[in-house]
């Protein structure tokens, strides 16, 4: 679904995948495989291929014969993974474009990205186990098991363990308006 949606929209531009690739700073092997469905991007690369497309993460994964009702189980859920990390976010929505829900477990000393990052939505991350600082722009926040956060995720953000324990939590954006 992703490599398809990819392809598409590279060709919706007009784009070479050596264009694509000078654009993303990704290989033209990497993306020739995620276009083929034979490797799953990272969300930094698939960060980077959003802001080259101009659309939010979520669009991407927009399935538009997502079903009205969805059952999402362990095991079958599709993932993502997060560069530099050793941890991957479960994709608990079908994908419908109008909701994104994820859960995460975060080992102790990792974060959801090298870097703050914002997108237009708005999110809420909420702790179901463990401890979790949130940095927003210059703020930073730390959250006990039961507490959540909600913001405009325009803001640049990301969510850190710092703890000595796995922080697990759940993440739900709203995509951007048309």
């Amino acid at each position: 679904m992703l490599g398809d949606r990819l392809k598409a929209l590279r060709q919706a531009k007009g784009l070479t995948l050596r264009e694509l690739s000078e654009r993303t700073g990704l290989s033209v092997s990497m993306l020739s495989q995620i276009e083929n469905g034979a490797a799953d991007p990272s969300l930094g690369s698939v960060r980077k291929l959003a802001e080259v497309f101009e659309a939010s993460i979520a669009t991407l994964f927009s399935d538009p014969d997502a079903p009205a009702v969805h059952i999402s189980r362990p095991g079958e859920r599709h993932s993502l993974g997060v560069a530099d990390a050793s941890f991957a976010y479960e994709r608990l929505t079908p994908g419908r474009g109008d909701l994104e829900v994820l859960r995460a477990e975060i080992p102790p000393g990792q974060a959801t990205s090298p870097r703050l990052w914002g997108h237009p939505s708005t999110e809420c991350a909420y702790v179901i186990s463990g401890e979790l600082t949130v940095e927003l722009g210059a703020e930073r926040v730390t959250l006990a098991t039961g507490e959540s956060v909600t913001f405009d995720s325009r803001e640049p953000h990301r969510y850190v363990n710092e703890s000595d324990g796995v922080t697990t939590i759940v993440i739900a954006v709203t995509p951007p308006s048309p």
